[in-house]
């Protein structure tokens, strides 16, 4: 994989030569646009708009408009020209608790790995001190022509890198949402068996139990598609939760929840697997085998 990014990360007076590369792929279906009817491609061209002809890529230049529909045009190079060193230097400017940065300020993921042999040991002793101390590092570059401000952090046997928003490109709710719920009050028993639903359904942290189940449909009606089959169309989403049914759906929800959610039972001894049919009410647990236990917990 080739880095994205490769220079310098400045912390006090030591420099470690890092590169920069991305964390997440975009998986999302692409497709190709078609003139209905036909099979004749739609394609997008730069041209000119005053005289219709095609401009190259080479010939474009950017312009920024300063008023009254009047422009001032800025060369790439005259832009490199005024961060030259921030365009390969990645400088610390302050260390802070990673629990106080809001993940609203999070934009893109990439690793920061060293670029060296030589870089390693000052590279893995920024990664300890990140760690031990359960901090990140605030700093600033520049990326594909625009300055970042971003979160370095110790992630698994490697740097995780954020970009940033800056907080002036984070909007204010209670400006910008039109119907902020400070006025709704809650029930405490309502709370209370909201709490219960969260404790029941709260479970470790296992992203790749997620996926994209949208993507999964597309795919299939496009198999479908071909070979001249159709697909069952998802289902209506549930009507809202009407308010004096609150506390009764929450209740409901609850008892589902414990019907629907069986933890892995296979590492568990059985003790363990005694005591969790015992709160499932699994009848007959007391004289269950271990296989009869962990085939029952599931079945519930």
């Amino acid at each position: 994989m080739r880095p994205v990014w490769q220079g310098a990360l400045a912390f006090g007076l030591v420099n470690v030569p890092v590169r920069l590369y991305k964390a997440v792929e975009d998986n999302a279906v692409r497709f190709t646009q078609f003139q209905r009817g036909t099979r004749d491609r739609i394609r997008y061209r730069r041209v000119n708009e005053r005289t219709g002809d095609e401009v190259k890529y080479e010939d474009i230049v950017r312009g920024r408009e300063v008023g009254d529909g009047e422009y001032v045009l800025v060369e790439q190079d005259e832009l490199d020209e005024i961060a030259p060193g921030r365009s390969r230097s990645l400088e610390v400017e302050s260390f802070v608790d990673l629990a106080e940065v809001d993940p609203v300020y999070f934009d893109r993921t990439y690793w920061l790995a060293p670029a060296n042999d030589d870089a390693e040991r000052p590279y893995v002793l920024l990664f300890d001190a990140l760690a031990r101390r359960d901090k990140a590092a605030v700093a600033k570059f520049v990326l594909h022509g625009k300055e970042h401000l971003a979160l370095a952090r110790a992630g698994h046997d490697v740097l995780v890198l954020n970009t940033l928003h800056f907080s002036a490109e984070v909007r204010d709710p209670a400006r910008d949402v039109p119907h902020l719920p400070a006025q709704a009050k809650t029930k405490d028993k309502e709370l209370d068996m909201a709490v219960r639903l969260v404790d029941s359904m709260t479970e470790p942290w296992q992203p790749e139990e997620y996926h994209d189940t949208y993507r999964e449909r597309v795919e299939d009606l496009v198999k479908a598609k071909k070979a001249g089959q159709t697909v069952t169309p998802a289902e209506a989403p549930e009507e809202p939760t009407k308010v004096v049914d609150l506390f009764e759906a929450l209740s409901k929800s609850v008892r589902g929840s414990r019907k629907r959610r069986t933890p892995d039972v296979s590492g568990l001894s059985k003790a363990d697997l005694q005591k969790l049919a015992k709160e499932r009410d699994v009848k007959g647990r007391s004289k269950m085998s271990r296989a009869d236990l962990e085939a029952a917990l599931k079945a519930s």
